[in-house]
């Protein structure tokens, strides 16, 4: 016979023992299986599913998303953005210890490990209450059907107080527009250009100044500045209407509040969105208000980086882009506007959110408020005939 090949007894046998063997896999591989579906759920597996129905299920935002997947990152999973990478610690102590086994201590000793790294009490909070979050979802009865969250019994940090809020004045808002209009925030030794660059930029340049009094003069977040479209003004009824934002670089068809707002349109910027208006291209009712050149919205993280260096180039002080909106929220405070208008305005979920700006309102002009509130009623004119 040749080499290589068999005859009919021989060839029966192999056939016989190669089958056996595919049988044998067949049956590892559906032990393993069952063995698997059986296997109490991995924190890894509850807190993957956990996301998995943030987003699909409760439609959260991308930038809630992206800070939870970052938290919840295998220890050296590559950032999306630059070339370092996550130290994981919550999977690194949680994600392969079955969920219905880890203990309130094994949160501890996680929180600890991770307030050593010196970040700050609230980023430790952070951890503890997306641990929490993800063992909630999983005690209810139509996911895992946990018996108990071990994370509601962990410690919470404390957090220091929140700082009073910093605003600029109308005064320093316009300085800011300025000096982005004179285009303040470019590089001077930067080489010259033609004319029509020179143009262009200029139109940018202005277009960022319009922003920064839209921002400081209607209290909108960034996401939901460069989310506007025209057909959001109405200016016959002077409001502008946010049902936008964007997050994470993803427009999403609602605001933080999930909730569409109206904001008033005060002449400030309202004048500034006039002149916008009136720009050669990019005005109609589906187009972006702030554009780039070729009419797609503007980067969030470009924006800033020109105002800060606008900012420190007008010699303003070093206040951050997000401070426009409290600006907004202050300088209405300190005029008498009532804090539900502002609520609404601003698209607060909760009055104490705006309670922040009750610092804005003058102590003095307070104390003559409370001055005549307090003061013994005047007594009252004799009548004419009990005069007579």
């Amino acid at each position: 016979m040749k080499a290589g090949f068999l005859d009919e007894p021989a060839a029966i046998v192999a056939k016989d023992r190669l089958v056996r063997e595919v049988e044998q896999q067949l049956t590892d591989q559906a032990t393993a299986a069952e063995r698997a579906a059986n296997a109490p759920p991995s924190f890894r597996e509850i807190a993957l599913a956990y996301l998995e129905w943030l987003e699909r299920v409760r439609g959260a935002k991308p930038a809630t998303l992206a800070d939870h997947r970052y938290l919840l990152a295998e220890p050296g999973a590559r950032h999306r953005r630059g070339a370092g990478a996550s130290a994981g610690h919550i999977m690194a102590a949680l994600g392969d210890r079955p969920a219905g086994e880890v203990t309130t201590r094994h949160i501890n000793e996680l929180l600890s490990r991770v307030a050593t790294t010196g970040v700050s009490p609230r980023t430790v909070n952070k951890h503890r209450q997306l641990i929490c979050s993800a063992f909630s979802y999983a005690c209810q009865e139509a996911t895992f059907g946990l018996e108990r969250n071990p994370a509601t019994a962990a410690d919470r940090r404390p957090e220091p107080e929140r700082a009073r809020l910093d605003f600029f004045s109308p005064e320093e808002v316009e300085a800011l527009a300025r000096a982005l209009a004179a285009g303040a925030h470019r590089d001077p030794n930067a080489p010259p250009v033609g004319h029509a660059e020179a143009a262009a930029r200029a139109d940018d340049d202005r277009q960022d100044a319009g922003l920064v009094r839209v921002a400081a003069y209607t209290g909108l977040r960034r996401g939901e500045l460069v989310a506007l479209r025209w057909r959001d003004i109405d200016f016959p009824r002077r409001k502008i209407v946010v049902q936008r934002a964007v997050s994470a670089s993803v427009e999403a068809l609602s605001t933080k509040s999930r909730r569409a707002r109206e904001v008033p349109l005060p002449d400030q910027a309202a004048g500034a969105l006039d002149r916008l208006s009136q720009r050669g291209d990019f005005t109609s009712a589906d187009d972006y208000v702030f554009v780039n050149r070729l009419g797609r919205r503007l980067d969030g993280s470009a924006l800033r980086r020109r105002v800060e260096r606008a900012r420190d180039a007008a010699g303003l002080r070093p206040l951050r882009f997000h401070d426009l909106r409290h600006t907004y929220g202050s300088l209405l405070v300190a005029g008498g506007v009532d804090l539900a208008s502002v609520k609404a305005a601003m698209g607060h979920s909760r009055i104490t959110t705006t309670e922040r700006y009750l610092h804005a309102r003058s102590a003095s002009e307070l104390a003559d408020r409370f001055t005549r509130a307090l003061a013994p009623a005047e007594p009252a004119a004799p009548s004419a005939a009990h005069a007579a």
